[in-house]
């Protein structure tokens, strides 16, 4: 017969498995996931913070609020607002930030107990062996598995803001070349209208035999040409205006947002340098995540370290049972023998990763300075060139436009050197355009450079200094 278990060794076993969910109590998820943070990072730098949307009743009050901003035309920091909020890609990142905290909480909490069973039976005797193992070794580095977990978690925030600031950027960007590409447009359909009116004249006055038929063919050629600046013109609206829908997600009748005839005004004197670079290397997200990239990687170390002799060690208590026999009770440790692996590769492997986080973050303040020295040169190139164009060469186009209409009306200029001063304006126009846009998307990257994840500003258009060399 088996004899009823003694009640000390009962007692010790829950005691053990009240005390293991007690340390897995201590590990719990926050109110916010990590939002909070995320959303402040990114409204310091952006004016607009991110929302998570995670329940029917928070697209219903997206979607009024999009609405209430689209009634309006649209501005850069609407544009930026309405992205912040209805992005579906940034929804899907801020997934990212769940994913981090969850390895957190798992890292604050302990591996399950096991627990055997076996049952031998040898003629009338059974023999019943029991054991329920913790792992000691998780519970000792449940420390240090947090903080570089914790790290870890930090790192992610800065991730997801980055995404964010990211966006704001692109939407800003798209919302320029969406209303230059609308404004060239509404531009080259006065060009067309002009030049369908200069090819009818022609065509009278050729058939009453006022103007040779070479005259007419020029007249006739600037004008297919107009209409097919026109097709492309409307068509670079279109897809400006499409990749700016993409960035503030919009889709069905919110699709229908008005945009401005023109770009915004130009300041009238450009932000000076001053201490960009500090600025950058204090605020810039990429060179933040490579110094939390670091320190985690240290961390990960010394945890290494002190793991690499001994990874697994496991105790626990068991007790045995025979027929015809006393309840033997007892502990069980389990201990790996570092008789093949004694680490050291462990070590090898976390102490180079280490360096390469090391050389990372020193090669990502080089990029950093580099890349804020150039957006800052874009910056203050495509503001005086803007600047030229508005200052100097509009207004010299339009002297010589009114000096042409002073003689037509004195009949010392015909119409067609109306017509023809008319198309030599069409160039700089539309190189005063293009001049602006580049200056608002030259003052969006330096903003990026300084204080987001940075990325080389694109190059300087030849098209602008090819349409001024044209216009002289």
């Amino acid at each position: 017969m088996m004899r009823s278990r003694p009640q000390a060794p009962r007692l010790k076993t829950l005691a053990i498995a009240f005390s293991a969910l007690a340390l897995a109590g201590c590990a719990t998820f926050s109110s916010d996931g990590g939002l909070a943070s995320v959303s402040a990072i990114t409204k310091e730098r952006t004016g607009y913070a991110v929302q998570r949307e995670q329940a029917k009743e928070d697209r219903t009050s997206i979607e009024s609020v999009i609405r209430q901003l689209t009634a309006q035309p649209l501005t850069p920091d609407i544009a930026v607002q309405i992205a912040l909020l209805n992005n579906q890609g940034l929804q899907a990142s801020l997934a990212d930030l769940g994913i981090a905290e969850a390895d957190l909480v798992q890292a604050g909490r302990m591996r399950n107990p096991g627990f055997s069973f076996g049952r031998m039976r040898g003629g009338s005797e059974v023999e019943i062996d029991r054991s329920i193992m913790f792992d000691l070794a998780g519970l000792l580095t449940m420390p240090m598995r947090s903080e570089i977990e914790g790290r870890r978690f930090e790192q992610a925030k800065l991730q997801a803001a980055s995404q964010a600031i990211q966006l704001a950027v692109d939407s800003r960007k798209a919302y320029f070349n969406a209303v230059a590409a609308q404004q060239t447009a509404l531009y080259m359909e006065q060009v067309a209208s002009a030049a369908e009116a200069g090819a009818e004249l022609a065509q009278q006055l050729t058939m009453v035999g006022n103007w040779s038929k070479l005259d007419q063919a020029r007249e006739q050629v600037f004008y297919a040409d107009a209409i097919t600046q026109l097709a492309k013109a409307r068509h670079n609206a279109t897809v400006t205006r499409e990749q700016l829908t993409r960035h503030l997600g919009l889709w069905g009748r919110d699709t229908a947002f008005t945009l401005p005839a023109r770009l915004p005004d130009m300041p009238k004197a450009p932000n000076d340098a001053l201490n960009i670079e500090s600025q950058a290397m204090a605020q810039r997200l990429d060179v933040n995540m490579a110094k939390r990239d670091a320190e985690a990687t240290a961390k990960a170390l010394g945890f290494t370290h002190v793991s690499g002799f001994i990874n697994v060690f496991d105790a626990g208590y068991a007790n045995k049972s025979t027929t015809g026999k006393p309840r033997e009770n007892g502990y069980e440790i389990s201990l790996e023998l570092p008789i093949f692996d004694w680490g050291g590769a462990r070590v090898a492997k976390a102490e180079a990763t280490y360096m390469q986080a090391v050389h990372r973050v020193a090669d990502t303040a080089v990029k950093a300075r580099s890349e804020v020295r150039v957006s800052y040169s874009a910056y203050r190139t495509t503001y005086d060139l803007a600047r030229h164009y508005s200052q100097e060469i509009v207004p010299l186009r339009k002297k010589i436009s009114d000096e042409v209409l002073l003689r037509y009306n004195g009949m010392l200029a015909s119409v067609f050197e109306l017509l023809s001063d008319s198309r030599d304006q069409i160039n700089s126009v539309n190189a005063t355009i293009e001049a602006q846009r580049d200056f608002w998307l030259a003052e969006t990257d330096l903003q990026a450079a300084v204080n987001g994840n940075g990325g080389a500003p694109a190059p300087l258009r030849a098209q602008a200094s090819d349409a001024a060399a044209a216009a002289h």
